[in-house]
């Protein structure tokens, strides 16, 4: 069996591009991967820039704390090493602590600490700066630092003596004041003869004992006239402390067994040991220990020092100063250019589909029908691509079926026009007779005419959504009994066989009418395209909750190639668009919008020179499913 009439010109296009437009928006129904997400990207590009921000800011506020930290360390060393340094300088000068109050509170003052001196062993305080009513002092675990003129920090004042004596420990070298003013008389003569002899200027320096020094560049040595020597000769003051010095040195060096040794002051008014063992360690060590020893009844005590600093405000750490505003706008302008940066590079990623996008639309709306757009992601933007891709492959379909349904319908409705004009203008001519025969031709086109427009008016209907449909329980063997009788004289007249069967008690819930046009339809087509001696076998049975009515021929069959378009309009399996076998074109389109509309389907399936066989499946009346299904 042949298909019946349909569009000639769409049995030329490939199968394969209607079949892509029909697949591709079942595609855009699965969802996007999220690594692949427009919104992951866009939450990646802000995690970025939020990281960018982030760690610019962490930066700026660990280089800016590190230097404030640095700033405030660096002020509290030195706050207590001057706090260390007076402390040690009371201590060297003074025989006890009763008299420190007055120091520490100045300190305090201009340090901004709370300062407490102790004494070992005994917590109570014996000079605090700012003390708390009622409230014992309870020192920290650890001092600030142990304030001992015998025993000097280095760490708190570099460049301490080695013996770590504090140089202004002097204590029995305390020089009267006539032998302090007769040597800063000295002194100030030796500058004056310096001075107008050698033209040089120098300077006199006091040291803590009250001696006056000369103090001449390391290349200069003075005249004859201008002795210093008579400057560096110990006074009687000193010579009676060195003498006692002396006495405890060598009873050091006699109990360790080292040889007695003669001391003498140096440059700096500091005793040293002179001769041949005076730089043996045993004689260093002793002369150490004997000047602690000799001092220790003219300087205070160890105590022990509390630094703290309870009610200062801290120091803020970001003090807009000019380096601190530079670091803040180095990092906005780095934050800033990272984020510029980022946020165009994804703007251009995100941006460029959409132009592409834009510009294919333009084109379409311009009307270029074949206006595509690339496809360059799987993202939210390329499913839009791919379904303006697939709305512009459909919409240029359309249009192409548009125009040839035009073309199609101008040509059908053409020949029986044309016919019946030829017929009625020949008989105007006298070239043929007005009888029965002509009357009989024109009737006959002028029902092709007919019948072509209800079909049309049908399928119109259809595609507006306006046929409305009148359902109602229907016996299935009932309508295919009917459609035979009434295509029973067609099939005897083609020399077709015509059979039917069907299960008696099928109900199908159905337009009646509607029915059995499309049965009709199936058996007329089918009875056209079987060649006399035939047969046409009409035949229902139930299935999986459906009826499945099939029209199966004897005929010619149908090309692989031509079979996806039997149910298209106008469609002719004769390229010649002949009307020898009869039908408006239209009849298996009809027969595929009344199957839609009941909820079902038609197919067909052809074995060439085997024949064809058209199937109509409808779902059963829920009663009659829930009865039973009949075999497949």
């Amino acid at each position: 069996m042949g298909p019946e009439t349909n569009r000639g010109e769409a049995a030329s296009h490939p199968r394969r591009r209607t079949a892509r437009w029909r697949i591709l928006p079942s595609s855009l129904r699965r969802e996007v991967p999220l690594r692949r997400s427009l919104l992951l990207r866009l939450l990646a590009v802000s995690v970025v820039v939020s990281v960018c921000s982030v760690a610019a800011t962490a930066y700026v506020v660990v280089q800016m704390t590190a230097v404030a930290i640095r700033q405030e360390q660096g002020q509290a060393l030195a706050d207590d090493a001057k706090t260390y340094d007076e402390l040690l300088g009371y201590a060297a000068r003074h025989p006890d602590w009763s008299d420190a109050a007055g120091t520490v509170h100045a300190l305090a003052r201009r340090t901004g600490h709370r300062i407490v001196l102790t004494t070992r062993g005994h917590p109570r305080p014996v000079a605090d700066s700012d003390p708390e009513p009622g409230v014992p002092f309870r020192p920290p675990a650890k001092p600030t630092a142990v304030i001992d003129p015998l025993a000097v920090d280095p760490d708190l004042l570099p460049g301490s003596a080695g013996d770590l004596i504090d140089p202004r420990a002097v204590g029995p070298f305390l020089l009267p004041r006539e032998e302090r003013d007769r040597l800063a008389g000295l002194a100030a003569r030796v500058q004056t003869c310096v001075h107008e002899t050698m033209q040089e200027d120098v300077r006199v320096e006091r040291e803590p004992s009250g001696r006056s020094r000369v103090l001449l560049p390391p290349d200069m040595s003075t005249t004859a006239r201008c002795r210093t020597e008579i400057i560096d000769e110990p006074t009687p003051t000193e010579k009676k402390a060195l003498s006692a010095l002396g006495t405890l040195v060598n009873a050091c060096l006699a109990h360790r067994g080292a040889p007695a040794v003669t001391l003498s002051l140096d440059d700096s008014g500091k005793p040293v040991a002179t001769g041949r063992d005076a730089g043996r360690s045993q004689v260093s060590s002793c002369v150490a220990t004997s000047r602690a020893e000799q001092l220790a009844p003219y300087v205070a005590p160890a105590a022990q020092l509390y630094v703290s600093s309870p009610g200062r405000t801290a120091t803020t750490f970001f003090a807009l100063s000019p380096a601190n505003k530079a670091r803040i706008a180095g990092g906005a302008a780095l934050v800033l250019l990272v984020t510029v940066a980022v946020t165009v590079l994804a703007g251009i990623r995100l941006v460029r589909p959409l132009r592409a996008l834009t510009a294919a639309v333009q084109r379409l709306e311009e009307g270029d029908a074949d206006a595509q757009v690339q496809v360059t992601g799987a993202d939210e933007i390329g499913r839009l691509s791919v379904a303006f891709n697939s709305m512009a492959g459909r919409r240029a379909e359309l249009e192409r079926l548009r125009r040839a349904m035009v073309s199609d319908v101008a040509h059908e409705l053409r020949t029986p026009l044309s016919n019946i004009r030829g017929w009625l203008e020949a008989a105007e001519d006298g070239v043929v007779e007005t009888d029965d025969d002509l009357l009989a031709s024109v009737l006959e086109e002028a029902l092709l005419l007919q019948h072509i427009i209800d079909d049309l008016r049908d399928l119109s209907a259809a595609d507006a959504g306006e046929l409305r449909l009148s359902k109602a329980p229907v016996q299935v063997a009932d309508v295919l009994a009917q459609t035979a009788n009434a295509h029973r004289a067609d099939a005897d007249t083609s020399g077709v066989t015509l059979t039917v069967t069907a299960d008696d008690g099928t109900l199908v819930d159905a337009d009646p009418v509607r029915l059995r046009q499309m049965t009709g339809n199936l058996v007329s087509n089918a009875i056209r395209h079987t060649p006399r001696g035939g047969t046409v076998a009409l035949r229902s049975q139930v299935a999986n909750g459906s009826v499945r009515i099939d029209v199966a021929d004897t005929g010619a069959g149908i090309a692989p190639d031509e079979l996806p378009h039997v149910f298209d309009r106008f469609w002719r399996a004769e390229k010649s668009r002949s009307r020898q076998t009869g039908g408006s074109g239209l009849g298996l389109s009809i027969v595929r919008k009344l199957a839609e509309m009941h909820g079902g389907t038609v197919t067909a399936r052809s074995t060439p020179g085997a024949g064809s066989v058209f199937r109509l499946t409808l779902p059963l009346l829920p009663e009659a499913a829930r009865a039973g299904d009949g075999g497949g």
